[in-house]
């Protein structure tokens, strides 16, 4: 796998597949499964100041062509997650991304800090998270003055680089990206899941008990690609592409569009735990068709 090898922001990441967050659960032994299929990093369920129980069942539901959830950020408090995160980093040296969610930009500080009480790497900073909208309104990623805010008070309290994570869904995520760049991010996660709903015709209701959630899997992936695409051309910072990766086809337009590293989640529903492997190895095998002897070759190589 060495054309794969990446370095993001100093780190250096044996391929650039990092298992998304909120996929596959928060515990260590779970994450540390992702690293042994094949991801070269993992990015943690996101965690909030206080314990969330989520939404009530049923909170997910898929098809050939999407996938969709309502969890509801269910988590057991940040202080309860550090200790998976150093369980984790007993278990294997593989780059760990901290993803934490508030909902005020003091919150987010405070979260931020007991966070980097922890051996993670990186900080992810949910600021778009579609299916929590009837508990914190609407996504700080839609409002450039509060992601500006909530990024400063963050880098602030933070001992590690900052990801700021924005959605597809906002017309200006480009903008809103370099506003985050602005205010001292050091890299963007493009992007969420979108808002979306699915509805059982027989039962004549939508199928989620929260009616609304976050549409990820293969629908997700063109909206996903123009977001890198379009942010690529704004920010100098790097950006992990997330949304719809499921082939190795997916990654390399992935990078060409402009991402570093590479959020996988939804595909584990499409092709099993060992997606992040098979992504790698289809990976590598259009680099060697092709003559390409690393990522860096290609890395935004769409825009030229």
């Amino acid at each position: 796998m060495s054309k794969l090898k990446t370095r993001f922001l100093d780190k250096e990441f044996k391929n650039p597949i990092v298992l998304a967050s909120g996929i596959l659960g928060l515990t260590a032994a779970s994450m540390n499964n992702a690293v042994n299929n094949g991801c070269g990093g993992v990015t943690v369920k996101s965690v909030s100041k206080d314990a969330r129980p989520g939404h009530p069942n049923p909170t997910m539901t898929g098809t050939d062509h999407y996938f969709i959830n309502a969890v509801g950020l269910s988590n057991p408090s940040v202080a309860e997650g550090i200790k998976e995160f150093a369980k984790f980093k007993e278990m294997t040296n593989a780059p760990l991304v901290g993803s934490i969610f508030a909902g005020t930009p003091d919150e987010f500080a405070e979260v931020t800090e007991i966070i980097c009480q922890s051996p993670i790497d990186f900080l992810e900073v949910n600021v778009s998270c579609p299916n929590v909208s009837k508990e914190f309104g609407t996504p700080f990623a839609y409002d450039t003055k509060a992601v500006e805010v909530i990024t400063k008070k963050v880098k602030e309290k933070s001992t590690v680089p900052v990801i700021i994570k924005l959605t597809p869904q906002a017309w200006n995520v480009a903008e809103i990206a370099k506003v985050a760049e602005d205010a001292g991010a050091d890299a963007i996660c493009a992007g969420n899941t979108i808002s979306g709903m699915a509805i059982d015709i027989r039962a004549r209701k939508p199928v989620l008990h929260n009616k609304q959630g976050g549409v990820s899997g293969p629908a997700l992936f063109p909206v996903a690609l123009k977001a890198v695409y379009d942010i690529y051309k704004t920010v100098k910072i790097p950006i992990i592409g997330t949304g719809g990766i499921t082939t190795g086809e997916d990654a390399i337009a992935m990078v060409m569009a402009g991402a570093s590293l590479l959020g996988v989640g939804s595909a584990v529903y499409y092709r099993g735990q060992d997606v992040f492997e098979k992504i790698n190895n289809e990976m590598t095998e259009f680099m060697k068709k092709e003559n390409i002897n690393s990522l860096e070759e290609i890395r935004g190589i769409a825009h030229k």
